[in-house]
């Protein structure tokens, strides 16, 4: 791994031997207690590769993938001085893929440009759908995940697991120590909570 690639969580001062001491909620409360970016430098350390896997999926480019995760650490920095993560896993990957539908969206934005320069600036209709269909799914992975911090901990801590970890109810049920009925009132009462909060974020109510 290259020099450029030792990662921007080095900014953060981290301690690589405690690295693997905490789980991700420690580092986490030790980040909101002493407000020291070695903590946080610590948890986006842990997460170099699996970032750089999200990034390669969607952008298919290792430099633009290195870059990318680069981008992405800075930005987690800054939102995560904003305001409180409970699952950084699920968080993290959710500022990733939002990063690289940017990333897509601007490359595709730069192609449909220059053919249209090539064809007397004037681009079909169809692509300027798709253009708008790509900015209103960008817009709505954002809202989306800002509304999920706005939940009640029991619903959000259920909807998270099921939808981003992929964990069945059972799973769900065994991992929070509710049962398996309460399990599934959270999340059908935090998916109703989450689209009724977009709604009002995109203005439709």
């Amino acid at each position: 791994m290259d020099e450029k690639f030792i990662t921007t969580a080095r900014l953060c001062k981290p301690v690589r031997t405690e690295k693997y001491s905490f789980t991700d909620a420690e580092l986490l409360n030790n980040f909101y207690q002493e407000h020291d970016n070695k903590w946080l430098g610590l948890l986006l350390e842990r997460y170099t590769l699996l970032l750089l896997g999200v990034c390669m999926k969607y952008l298919k480019n290792e430099e633009e993938a290195k870059d990318s995760v680069q981008q992405i650490f800075l930005k987690a920095i800054t939102e995560l001085h904003k305001y409180r993560v409970e699952y950084f896993k699920s968080w993290i990957y959710m500022v990733a893929k939002n990063h690289c539908l940017m990333k897509l969206r601007d490359r595709k934005g730069k192609i449909t440009a220059d053919l249209s320069e090539n064809a007397a600036n004037v681009a079909p209709e169809s692509q300027q759908d798709e253009k708008l269909q790509l900015l209103e799914k960008e817009k709505r992975l954002e809202l989306m995940g800002s509304a999920l911090q706005e939940l009640g901990n029991e619903q959000k801590r259920c909807v998270t697991l099921f939808y981003l970890e992929k964990q069945s109810y059972q799973e769900i049920a065994q991992n929070t120590g509710y049962s398996i009925l309460k399990v599934k009132s959270y999340i059908q009462n935090g998916k109703r909570n989450l689209r009724i909060m977009l709604d009002k974020k995109l203005g439709r109510i």
